[in-house]
């Protein structure tokens, strides 16, 4: 069987990678990551930068333990030589040299999608770690990214805005943060900014679209920014323009966060499995 068909002849699915934190009780990162590529009907694979777990006898604070440079390095070359890459999806990478690493596998090879999901500080590192993390990332992984996804916070650092009060702010973040990626951006509003609707603005340098939905609750949701990339990586896998790939992943994460599972955690984890879009047929 070629690897580029079924045995009924049908297309094989589009193959959509993500390099990412794990996080152990499964609502966020490469575990959010797999279950949003296996329900939009994509092929996933992941590559493990840092192993995330919450800490329960501390307030359910990050516990964070960064893979081996070396060790990723291992992941993607067996990745890159067994497919044929176009999409991936980067989450947590942690360190700067697990951002160097990644930064020189992704330039071996040409790729139509690289999404970020520009995690900036885990909870779990020190101060100065995490400084010099978010500096190395601008750096290195922002001017590859095609699409990126920052949420209230990371839009602030990345367009070096002092506040993000209302859907202007948000506009302005959007602009100003294309302006030093050219990347196609999808600012996070979310339950940050006042009203009833969960808003991000998607901007691509021509079209600025504002999407709305009601919000869902008033607190954040685990996994709800790492799905909204992962749909949109899954989307652009598929052959989505940019546009159709946000308003995809919002409703899919409307969706999610609406039928959201609890635990014994303080938050709740958004359930990919009930989001209506279904895979691809």
């Amino acid at each position: 069987m070629s690897a580029n068909t079924h045995s009924a002849g049908t297309a094989a699915p589009a193959v959509t990678l993500t390099i990412a934190g794990s996080e152990a009780t499964g609502g966020a990162g490469a575990q959010a990551d797999l279950k949003t590529f296996q329900e939009l009907g994509t092929y996933g694979i992941a590559a493990l930068t840092c192993i995330v777990s919450f800490d329960p006898k501390d307030n359910w604070n990050h516990r964070f333990v960064p893979v081996e440079a070396g060790v990723i390095s291992d992941q993607l070359e067996a990745i890159q030589t067994a497919y044929d890459l176009t999409t991936v999806k980067l989450g947590m990478l942690g360190t700067p040299a697990t951002i160097d690493t990644v930064a020189k596998a992704l330039q071996s090879q040409e790729w139509t999608n690289i999404i970020l999901d520009p995690v900036l500080i885990c909870k779990g590192q020190e101060p100065g770690a995490a400084l010099d993390t978010d500096q190395a990332l601008k750096a290195q992984i922002l001017p590859l990214a095609t699409f990126v996804t920052p949420n209230h916070f990371e839009s602030m650092s990345l367009s070096g805005m002092d506040a993000i009060e209302s859907v202007e702010d948000l506009q302005e973040a959007a602009r100003r943060i294309h302006e030093a990626s050219g990347a196609v951006v999808l600012a996070k509003g979310g339950v940050r900014l006042e009203g009833e609707d969960a808003v991000d603005v998607f901007y691509d340098g021509e079209t600025m679209e504002v999407l709305r939905a009601p919000k869902v609750g008033d607190v954040a949701v685990s996994g709800a920014g790492c799905t909204l990339a992962a749909a949109i990586t899954a989307e652009l896998a598929k052959g989505s323009t940019p546009l159709a790939a946000a308003k995809t992943a919002k409703a899919f994460v409307t969706e999610g966060i609406r039928n959201r599972v609890s635990s014994h955690t303080p938050f709740d984890a958004l359930w990919q499995g009930n989001a209506g879009a279904g895979p691809a047929l």
